[in-house]
């Protein structure tokens, strides 16, 4: 099946032609270590891990998301917290790699950290240098963006907004308050590298270039990461890496999810409507997290109200996870599974998610209403393999229905299990206001039990 995206680049709808056939290189910015990852942080993950899903359907896939362990925000959070730089970052690097696999994301291929890659930094600013789009100054190294006649061809800013976007001061040592920093001194206090240019350390943009030439080449497929990266950040990726190497080098399609938002604002802490993966993942599983980012198409603004992003997602897996109850995992592990042709319809269709779900939702209710076991289980399968391809239903439907919420309050399943054997004695002695007393407890805490003549079976709600 054709997979088509939405090339940032050229602002269209674009088939997906690789560099080399039958593989397929993708490269996705990842955090900055120096806190816990927020909400924010976490939809590129989900979005890019979906696309990595689907790719890995027709391709061989090298997927590269990056480490930034080299920052001025490290190197300030290190000072803040009086600790040494390299343990600020491989703490917050865990942290967010554990957080990351609870949103069901898949490890990339390559995880390489910037302070690994600071040869090939250099080497790449003396090329730009070379070649007359870079300049040394004031211990400094400065990208000449007046050198290159096609810069801003991503973001098409004008050049006011480039000036406002630069990620430094404008300074007396720039030829153009826009330049962006290459190179930059550092203190004795500070984390720094030699070079020709003094000790010092990269700028932002020349780590996630470097990085992505390295493991992908010269020329490779796609590179993604949130909208508010494609200025200045993967602006000066293009300049920078097309100037070095030649027109037509790096990236052939650019994707960009959109911004998330929270109760209708910007995410922010002064607004107190700021949320780390951590801080959700103590109210709802992480494929709870991953459902309601992917229930909105990855190019539109996510907007998470508080009240209700979490609880709709949760009682639509639900919907789902009901459809599997009886399913027989055995069977499926020996089956093709093969996903849903129209659920691969949508996901193909630069990744329409929200169809997608639509769909898998039409197999749980045709699954629900099937009387033929037979036909039952195929559809099951289906529903499953087709589930995979979002990050959903990973889970057998017992554990799903009964394993206890991150930070769950009230009765953890031995006490549930005791309690419903203590029912089932009320209930045989005639004690219908105990076994009542029992059924309302656990309601409190969002259990709800189903008795059947195969005896009772419970679920958190």
């Amino acid at each position: 099946m054709t997979l088509k995206i939405y090339n940032t680049l050229t602002k269209k709808i674009e088939t997906f032609k690789p560099v080399i056939p039958g593989k397929a290189g993708m490269y996705v910015c990842g955090p900055t270590v120096y806190d816990r990852a927020h909400i924010g942080n976490a939809r590129p993950v989900v979005v890019f891990d979906t696309l990595y899903r689907i790719l890995s359907l027709d391709y061989q896939v090298t997927y590269v998301k990056n480490i930034t362990d080299i920052d001025d925000k490290i190197i300030k959070a290190a000072r803040d917290n009086q600790e040494d730089i390299s343990e600020l970052t491989a703490r917050t690097t865990k942290f967010y790699q554990e957080d990351m696999a609870e949103l069901g994301a898949i490890s990339p291929t390559i995880e390489p950290k910037a302070t690994d890659h600071v040869e090939e930094m250099i080497d790449l600013i003396t090329t730009l240098i070379e070649k007359g789009h870079a300049y040394a100054k004031e211990n400094h190294v400065l990208f000449d963006t007046v050198s290159d006649p096609t810069y801003g061809c991503l973001s098409n800013h004008p050049l006011e907004d480039m000036i406002a976007g630069a990620r430094v001061e404008v300074a007396p040592y720039k030829k153009n308050p826009q330049d962006f920093v290459l190179w930059k001194p550092s203190s004795d206090q500070e984390p720094g590298w030699v070079s020709p240019w003094g000790r010092g350390r990269p700028g932002w943009h020349i780590e996630c270039s470097a990085m992505g030439l390295k493991h992908l080449g010269e020329v490779f497929d796609i590179h993604g990461g949130g909208i508010d990266l494609s200025f200045p950040h993967h602006e000066n990726e293009i300049a920078q890496s097309t100037c070095a190497l030649g027109k037509g080098k790096f990236a052939r399609y650019w994707m960009h999810n959109g911004m998330l938002m929270v109760n209708g604002s910007k995410m922010s802490k002064s607004l107190g409507n700021f949320f780390t993966v951590q801080d959700l993942l103590f109210l709802a599983k992480g494929e709870t997290i991953r459902f309601a980012m992917l229930s909105s198409h990855y190019r539109q603004p996510l907007d998470w109200q508080e009240k209700t992003t979490l609880s709709q997602a949760k009682t639509a897996l639900n919907t789902l996870y009901t459809a599997l109850q009886d399913f027989d995992e055995e069977a499926y592990e020996k089956s093709s599974k093969q996903a849903a042709p129209k659920v691969l319809e949508a996901l193909h269709d630069d990744l329409n998610t929200p169809l997608a779900i639509a769909r898998l939702h039409e197999l749980a209710k045709e699954i629900n209403k099937c009387i033929d076991s037979e036909k039952k289980q195929r559809l099951q399968q289906t529903l499953k393999a087709s589930a995979y391809l979002l990050g959903f239903l990973e889970k057998s439907a017992k554990d799903w229905f009964q394993k206890d919420a991150p930070c769950h309050d009230g009765p953890g399943a031995a006490e549930i299990e005791q309690l419903i054997k203590d029912r089932k004695k009320a209930r045989a002695n005639k004690d219908f206001a105990e076994s009542d007393r029992i059924r309302d407890y656990l309601s409190g805490y969002n259990i709800t039990l189903e008795d059947s003549s195969a005896g009772t079976v419970w679920k958190r709600r």
